[in-house]
């Protein structure tokens, strides 16, 4: 068990911690989380019709180490569905390689609408299923086609509608499990994890969608 095990960390459910998610996930225990569902900044420098940016969007310095930790947090025999930019898909792919993930499966979330056009629409987004151990299949496996409906990126810029990630919740964690997502953003994974009745535990860095993420979570009963 991880020396640090035993701080405040370790024993919070069903909130938002504000701070740096590698910080943070160095002071929970070894396999204390069920399932990982998260949206990392995808490494392009990304910028919004209205000028918002995403914190370290612009460098590779925190991926090895966040997956490294979130490969050590994770349970045995568990799995991980991280979104990621397939502009640099092979530093991600590295990266969940290094940590000691295996890449089982990849899901692809087809879009009603172009996000950007310069060599072709821009009408999809992806993420990889990556599994730690041998976890066992589940009872019913979902697609790899995942619809997508438009959120209007209204809380963040880059917001995932909660809608696509409900069915991976309810396929990947146990109704007991406990859901972690280190890069909260808006908080739409916690939120669809709390719709489905799982625990979980958001990491947030941006101390605005921290606040706009909590806010969030603290409206739905």
């Amino acid at each position: 068990m991880n020396t640090v095990s035993q701080t405040s960390h370790s024993i919070r459910r069903n909130t938002i911690i504000k701070g740096d998610c590698i910080e943070v996930m160095s002071e929970l225990p070894n396999a204390s989380v069920n399932f990982i569902l998260t949206d990392p900044p995808y490494i392009i420098n990304y910028q919004s019709r209205d000028g918002r940016k995403i914190i370290n969007d612009d460098n590779t310095d925190w991926l090895k180490p966040a997956y490294a930790e979130m490969y050590r947090v994770l349970g045995r025999n568990s799995f991980c569905v991280s979104f990621y930019g397939w502009k640099h898909a092979d530093h991600f792919i590295d990266a969940y390689r290094a940590a000691g993930f295996h890449i089982i499966g990849h899901l692809t979330f087809p879009k009603r609408y172009t996000s950007s056009v310069r060599y072709l629409r821009a009408q999809h987004e992806c993420a990889y299923l990556l599994a730690k151990g041998s976890p066992r299949e589940p009872e019913y496996a979902i697609g790899d086609v995942i619809d997508w409906t438009y959120s209007g990126n209204k809380l963040h810029p880059t917001q995932k509608p909660v809608s696509a990630l409900m069915p991976l919740i309810d396929t990947f964690c146990a109704p007991q499990g406990l859901v972690l997502d280190p890069f909260t953003g808006s908080g739409s994974t916690l939120l669809a994890a709390k719709t489905l009745g799982r625990s979980y535990l958001g990491i947030e860095l941006d101390p605005a969608y921290h606040a706009i993420a909590s806010e969030r979570l603290q409206a739905v009963n």
